[in-house]
């Protein structure tokens, strides 16, 4: 047998095993279309070399109809895998292509000359063919008209898509199997039609290009899979080898071997592939449950998102009516409208403290609807700490007296100290802080201010030391969490007006609830100055220390940013 036809069976064997491999490890319309254009090339290549070889007359033609009829179903199949691919397929475009090569099919079992009008043999497993031209000249154009029909389906996808990666994906199909098409079609389409069919095995030699460049494109995300389809195979063969041997063995001592050889391995291929399948099987459904987590995840991404803004839209329209309200309980206090009884007066009182830590509650939302959405802009300029800690005091003394504590405010040798912070922002940090120590401190109870130099760090640090309820490890560890129920301020709910009223009327005590967005939002600013916050307790009933460090800003120059 000569290399050409030897070539041509290694080609034919290679697109079987492909197509094999295909089947096995994928059944979506996709890869079936494929594998039919790949059993096609493998049938031509085969009955193309049976063609070459065969001595008898009326063998080779009937090998010459169905390598013929291989060879139209190849650019017919190509035609309906590019409108798989370009999702472009459905019933009638599959049967309107299908139907003219049926309606060539059909002629061609009817008559075998239709293309080949005799064959000359040469000898050598050559043969010169004598070809009906007229009829050739149609089937080249049928093979040219799907070829380009295809190739306008891809160039139109490739043109409308989006996705880097599948365009790549389609001009890599485009590349390797135009250079399929063009040189099987002259060393199987030009060159036989001025009688030289001696070069008809190089065709099928290129079409090694187009199923390379269509199997990578395809598979190119399922190479796990191929990987054990191959591992499949080459067990498959490597028993088939070992039974061979097996039969033509000798008897005694090779014969025994060679059984426990071949039983040896075939267990061990056994328990190798179930092996394999069965993590196969757990890698898709991991795969499925990292899909499932993915989309979860991208829910919860969302509705956080929608939360998020619900709450920033919710604080803008509370904020304006919640001001008005304030603003009229001020002026009545003030006597704007007139004269009022000392009862109404101590109702109006509590209307229009319970009014400040509402909207002071607002701006909180507002200010963690802005952290989370990224919105947060700072402001820096270079301030004295101390003068804005005195000044929160300042603004915080009548919280103070109500409470009934001891609180004492000291800045180490009463020097300034400069630091560059967003003043506004930094004072809602400072006011948190102070109002957990406050509102967590016994009546009679102490809490200590004190601002100190950190030489070593070139910090300046403020710290806020209280002789009240104190925490444990656990609280905090959580302390620092959105709208966490264990660590800080009151939340008023639509009663609260009514709790304050009763406790100040009754000589009782409001409750305390908690909002827990306090020290979030302070870590949050913090942070954002390049600070740092930490919190120190002993234990319940032992008070709480939180420390706040802020590099320090040596030039008291405004420096906005």
């Amino acid at each position: 047998m000569s290399m050409q036809i030897e070539t041509l069976f290694a080609i034919a064997a290679l697109n079987g095993v492909l197509s094999y491999i295909i089947l096995r490890g994928r059944r979506d319309s996709l890869s079936i279309s494929y594998f039919l254009v790949v059993f096609s090339v493998a049938i031509w290549s085969l009955f193309l070399g049976l063609f070459l070889i065969e001595e008898n007359y009326n063998l080779a033609l009937n090998f010459s109809v169905i390598y013929y009829i291989a060879a139209a179903a190849i650019p017919t199949l190509f035609l309906i895998f590019s409108l798989t691919l370009a999702g472009k397929l459905n019933k009638l475009f599959f049967f309107v292509f299908l139907t003219p090569f049926i309606f060539l099919v059909v002629n061609f079992l009817l008559n075998k000359n239709l293309l080949i009008q005799n064959i000359i043999f040469v000898g050598n497993n050559t043969k010169d063919v004598i070809l009906n031209k007229s009829a050739y000249i149609f089937y080249i154009i049928y093979f040219v008209f799907y070829v380009i029909s295809a190739y306008l389906v891809l160039f139109k996808r490739y043109r409308i898509l989006i996705d880097d990666l599948k365009k790549k994906q389609i001009l890599l199909i485009i590349i390797g199997t135009s250079v399929s098409y063009f040189f099987g079609m002259i060393f199987n389409l030009i060159i036989p039609f001025f009688e030289n069919y001696r070069l008809v095995w190089v065709g099928p030699l290129f079409t090694v290009f187009m199923i390379g460049t269509i199997a990578y494109a395809i598979f190119r995300h399922q190479l796990f899979n191929i990987s054990i389809v191959l591992v499949e195979i080459t067990l498959i063969l490597l028993n088939f080898f070992l039974l061979v041997n097996l039969i033509f063995s000798e008897g005694g001592i090779s014969l025994t071997v060679n059984v426990a050889l071949y039983v040896s391995v075939l267990f061990f291929s056994g328990l190798l592939l179930r092996g394999i399948y069965k993590d196969i099987r757990d890698r898709e459904r991991i795969e499925g449950l990292v899909k499932e987590m993915e989309v979860a995840n991208e829910r919860l991404r969302a509705m956080e998102q929608q939360k998020t803004e619900f709450v920033s839209i919710a604080s803008h329209q509370l904020r304006t009516p919640l001001t008005v309200i304030k603003g009229y309980a001020s002026m009545i206090l003030e006597g704007t409208f007139g004269a009022i009884n000392d009862v109404a007066r101590d109702a109006l009182e509590n209307l229009f403290k319970s009014s400040e830590k509402i909207v002071a509650l607002v701006d909180d939302l507002l200010t963690v609807s802005r952290i989370e959405q990224g919105r947060m802009m700072l402001n820096f300029e270079t301030i004295n700490l101390k003068g804005l800690v005195q000044k929160v005091l300042t603004e915080m003394q009548g919280e103070i007296d109500e409470a009934k504590i001891n609180l004492s405010f000291s800045a180490e040798d009463e020097e300034d100290f400069f630091v560059a912070v967003d003043e506004k922002k930094f004072k809602q940090v400072v006011h948190h802080i102070l109002d957990n120590a406050i509102k967590y401190t016994p009546q009679h109870g102490s809490v200590r201010v004190t601002i100190v130099d950190d030489a070593i760090t070139n910090n300046v640090r403020l710290i806020v030391s209280d002789t009240g309820e104190g925490m444990n490890e656990e609280q905090i560890t959580a302390i620092f969490e959105r709208f966490n129920l264990k660590n800080e301020q009151a939340e008023y709910s639509e009663n609260q007006a009514r709790q304050d009223f009763d406790a100040q009327n009754l000589g009782g005590q409001a409750e305390k609830g908690t909002h827990g967005i306090g020290l979030y939002i302070a870590q949050e600013i913090i942070s954002a100055h390049h600070g740092k916050l930490s919190i120190e307790s002993d234990g319940k009933d032992m008070g709480t220390s939180v420390t706040v460090e802020i590099p320090r800003a040596y030039s008291p120059k405004i420096s906005k940013v």
